[in-house]
């Protein structure tokens, strides 16, 4: 059974940084994209990163380009996202997400949340202004 564990969420003020993980289990690691996705209030679910898309590629947002870094140890297959400078735009709950990776797979595809299958259960992140 596929399985997608987030933590690391929390209250931050805003210029300050989290570190947000991705547990993940009940596949092979390296055959997968891990997706990171937030929804705020209101709001659709935004793609935000994704990791080992077209296989070892990954895909940033415009909006976290050179603030937000993804990366994976796939000895723990664990996926995390570094978030540094954060603002209060931020603030949502982050999801992460598998899906099979594909040598194709383009930036759309990559952070485009109706590719993925698997969803872990969110983490909450509040920036403050």
């Amino acid at each position: 059974e596929v399985q997608l564990v987030e933590s690391g969420g929390g209250l931050v003020q805003a210029g300050g940084s989290l570190r947000l993980s991705c547990a993940a289990s009940g596949f092979t690691f390296d055959d997968y994209a891990i997706g990171w996705f937030r929804q705020a209030p209101g709001r659709g679910r935004e793609g935000v990163s994704c990791i080992n898309c077209s296989f070892g590629s990954t895909y940033y947002a415009d909006s976290v380009k050179g603030r937000f870094t993804i990366s994976s140890d796939n000895a723990k297959t664990t996926v995390y996202l570094q978030m540094n400078s954060l603002k209060p735009e931020d603030t949502a709950v982050y999801y992460c997400a598998a899906r099979i990776s594909s040598l194709s797979m383009t930036w759309l595809e990559g952070l485009n949340h109706y590719e993925y299958h698997h969803w872990g259960q969110g983490t909450q992140v509040t920036v403050s202004s």
